[in-house]
């Protein structure tokens, strides 16, 4: 397990490791709660090592530009698949949105379906114990001091195994992967779904329930002006909009290029007439699928009279939400995935009927927000719609945004406490 801190020897295995076709990549951040900084990364080149001799530590703490060539050669490279979990919180420091050819065993582990991976939490830590079958992993130096020097043994080795661990549940996680999404051409779509209706029989009441439970918590909490309760805490969330033309001509204005996607809407499609066949516009036309069960029925309430929400006891309807949560998870879970097969296997099979099945299809038409802009300012026609202004579009527009009336709409959503159900999607550092 070579550790390395000379940046001669840093530099020559970055230029080594750039001629890899995949590598197993961790990092181990300093101050990661008030002044996160890169400390380490962590390369393993061959997935068989399970002892950690083949991991290298590479130490870059304050080492700006050696993190550069890293991103340089490395993780823009999209010729090198870089293997991370939880990899959205190891590239805002090696890359951001530059890096390329990534692949998380976190959003891995999520596609697997609940009832068959039927675990508390995604967290590395479990996936090693869980499907690995290690006893035990030693997580307490992750919350270690990472911008002292030098490092302790204990750090050295949960760096150099932390790696390792990451290699051998990407492995499993893969060949779980490929045994829950078998070949879509040679799928049995009559066996399909008549596991699917017999699933749906147990399924169907409880999601019903399910649905029904959410709601009454819900509109329960609103009528009794409470924002927390013992399950529940609710929260609100503010959209930002602005009409087209007005961000239209702010961004001609100031000459700021905002490259988003737009919908076009059957009545912007109305609007815009014959122009939407405008070369300019280049219209993206995404195609989705919709698969209906052809016996279904609609869902039914579980309650003929429905409490006064200013009543509802929310703690009963808490228990009841917990009780029956596990096993909605797991019917539910396979359900989608049965869904997703069936829709996979009709379009291999180029089938739109099974007896138990149909398959129907939609298509949406995209086009660049710049390019749509420019054209509506060259032939002088205005489009009445809104735009929502994403965290990309207010920082593209910067102080600009200062200038237009924005509307504010206010959202209420709602959310489930983390103490009371693992919270399997929140980002943590690892």
């Amino acid at each position: 397990m070579p550790y390395l801190t000379v940046a001669n020897d840093i530099k020559a295995l970055i230029a080594k490791f750039a001629q890899s076709t995949i590598l197993w990549i961790d990092t181990e951040i300093a101050d990661y709660i008030s002044n996160p900084k890169l400390s380490l990364i962590q390369v393993l080149a061959d997935s068989r090592d399970l002892t950690g001799d083949a991991t290298f530590l590479l130490d870059l703490l304050d080492r700006p530009e050696l993190v550069k060539e890293f991103i340089d050669k490395i993780m823009v490279n999209p010729n090198i698949e870089k293997v991370m979990h939880n990899a959205n919180y190891d590239i805002r420091f090696l890359g951001n949105d530059d890096a390329q050819n990534i692949t998380c065993t976190l959003n891995m582990a999520r596609k697997i379906p609940y009832y068959i991976l039927p675990l508390p939490d995604r967290k590395l830590k479990t996936l090693v114990e869980k499907i690995c079958n290690i006893n035990y992993v030693d997580k307490t130096e992750q919350g270690g001091d990472w911008a002292k020097r030098p490092l302790t043994e204990k750090q050295v080795e949960y760096a150099k195994m932390d790696v390792v661990y990451l290699a051998r549940v990407h492995c499993h996680l893969l060949e779980i992967f490929h045994k829950s999404y078998p070949d879509p051409a040679s799928e049995n779509l009559t066996a399909l779904g008549e596991k699917y209706q017999n699933i749906e029989a147990r399924w169907k009441p409880l999601d019903s329930e399910f649905a029904e439970v959410k709601e009454r918590i819900k509109t329960g909490m609103v009528s009794q002006k409470l924002k927390d309760s013992a399950y529940f805490e609710l929260s609100s969330s503010i959209a930002m909009k602005v009409d087209f033309m007005t961000l239209t001509n702010l961004t001609q204005a100031e000459r700021i290029e905002l490259h988003f996607p737009v919908t076009l809407t059957k009545e912007i499609q109305r609007q815009l007439g014959q122009l939407i066949e405008h070369p300019s516009l280049e219209v993206e036309e995404v195609q989705s699928w919709r698969l209906l069960f052809n016996a279904q029925q609609r869902r039914k309430s579980t309650n003929q009279i429905a409490p006064r929400p200013v009543s509802d006891d929310l703690i009963v309807l808490g228990e009841r939400y917990k009780e029956i949560l596990p096993e909605w998870k797991f019917l539910d879970s396979e359900v989608d995935h049965l869904k997703e097969r069936v829709k996979k296997a009709m379009m291999a099979q180029n089938k739109g009927n099974t007896p138990h099945f149909k398959l129907s299809s939609s298509c949406l038409m995209k086009v660049d927000f710049a390019s749509l802009a420019r054209l509506v300012q060259s032939v002088g026609i205005e489009l009445d719609f809104r735009v929502t202004l994403t965290q990309y579009i207010q920082k593209r527009l910067g102080e600009a945004i200062n200038q237009i009336d924005v509307q504010i709409e206010y959202i209420t959503s709602w959310r489930m406490r983390a103490k009371t159900v693992e919270d399997e999607d929140e980002e943590i550092p690892f």
